[in-house]
């Protein structure tokens, strides 16, 4: 009960039966006034004025119509009407014994008179009670009430759904599809909020990456100017000099490509067996001294993509085991109808408090590694803009033994149409 339309169907069925329930007492009350005793007085009085009428003789009831008979037989008596009437005399003062008798012809009451005999008129009973008819309105009323409860709740929380629906659509980019402006006008003015806040959200997004993409690009000419410069440095100061320099024409690259990942890119997207391309990719770092082991077997996975963008982020991914780790561990396998990519290590791994930041754009765990192993910290932000462009994920956590694990999920090519451009 924790949704907020179901709490407000509760609510609504819930006042609505509340009320039901207080105007049905109030009914009950008033359509049981029979039950004071004032409709068995009435044929008791009936019962008096035709005995002193008749003198309690059963030949002058006779003879004003009236049946005339023995007493009836106790099989055919109604008890509980009998003594209902028997009350009602005791109030009224007559002291004779009302009977009621049940006969194919209906009920009537018998009315003794002398010599033991009974004059006959037709008692039809009190009226029914309104427990039975009752139970059945509160039922029809309740479910009733639910139905127009629940039909009311998702026209209140439709806005709510569709917030809802495009936050989950949210692309990898931040981007988010256009939602169709139909509906009631709390709905259209919702969508509408929505497409709104999506554009300028692209725009605040494109503008951001031409600004970085702006800068790299800029960069590249004061430091052109700077390189020239530094060649009439003495020795001694020279080789510094073109240490930083390097390190930020790395930055200016890394931000670049960066950019381009994030606006697209005009790799074709084909389909191409996984296995293949970790075997290349491994065999490349090899050849530079990276110290990569693979498991075995290998399945063939074939996956759909732009195979050169997956290639640098699986490479990026691979090289900063290899790197920081002190070697990589390279597994593939198939799960849940994705292909699953595990790189492990035994370096040092990344602080708890850190991890979550490892995605973001130029961050470094520790700023002095630059020295060691010269980077923009971008390896992971460009990995994960080619993965979530391809439909997949990273994961990124610290293995129990030591060491970090680096989990890539990308669909099959036989379990989706391709991905997202």
């Amino acid at each position: 009960m924790k949704s907020l339309g179901a709490r407000l169907v509760l609510l609504l069925v819930a006042s609505i039966v509340g009320v039901a329930v207080i105007a049905g007492f109030i009914t009950s009350r008033i359509v049981s006034r029979w039950d004071d005793g004032s409709f068995e007085a009435s044929f008791v009085e009936q019962a008096r004025a035709i005995t002193v009428l008749t003198g309690g003789s059963a030949e002058a009831a006779a003879r004003a119509g009236l049946p005339v008979g023995p007493r009836p037989p106790n099989e055919g008596l109604e008890l509980d009407d009998g003594e209902r009437l028997d009350r009602a005399a005791r109030r009224i003062g007559y002291d004779g014994h009302l009977l009621v008798e049940r006969t194919p012809a209906g009920r009537r009451l018998a009315i003794p008179m002398r010599e033991g005999a009974y004059a006959f008129i037709p008692f039809p009973g009190p009226p029914p009670r309104p427990i039975n008819p009752l139970i059945f309105y509160m039922a029809l009323l309740i479910v009733g009430s639910a139905a127009i409860a629940i039909l009311a709740v998702r026209r209140i929380i439709a806005p709510l759904k569709l917030l809802e629906q495009a936050i989950a659509s949210v692309g990898p980019h931040g981007d988010i599809p256009e939602i169709d402006e139909k509906g009631p006008a709390e709905v259209r003015a919702t969508a509408a909020a929505l497409n709104r806040l999506s554009e300028r959200l692209k725009l605040a997004i494109d503008s951001r990456m031409r600004l970085v993409a702006a800068a790299g690009h800029d960069l590249r000419t004061p430091m052109t100017r700077m390189r020239l410069r530094a060649e009439f440095l003495p020795v001694e100061e020279q080789e510094t000099w073109l240490k930083d320099l390097a390190e930020l024409d790395r930055i200016a690259d890394s931000a670049i490509r960066l950019v381009r990942e994030e606006a697209g890119s005009d790799d074709a997207v084909e389909s191409f067996p996984l296995d293949a391309l970790l075997a290349e990719i491994e065999s490349e770092l090899g050849e530079i001294g990276r110290s990569i082991e693979r498991s075995e077997p290998r399945p063939a996975l074939p996956v759909m993509g732009r195979r050169f963008g997956l290639k640098r982020a699986l490479r990026n991914l691979i090289d900063n085991a290899a790197t920081h780790g002190g070697g990589a561990r390279v597994g593939l396998r198939a799960v849940d109808g994705m292909a699953l990519i595990e790189i492990e290590d035994e370096g040092p791994g990344i602080p708890e408090d850190l991890l979550s930041r490892v995605f973001e754009p130029f961050f470094r765990v520790d700023a002095a590694r630059r020295q060691a192993h010269p980077g923009a910290g971008l390896g992971f932000a460009i990995a994960r803009e080619i993965v979530d462009a391809a439909g997949g994920s990273i994961d990124i956590a610290n293995r129990r033994g030591g060491g970090l694990r680096q989990s890539v999920r990308l669909p099959l090519a036989s379990a989706k149409n391709g991905p997202s451009a």
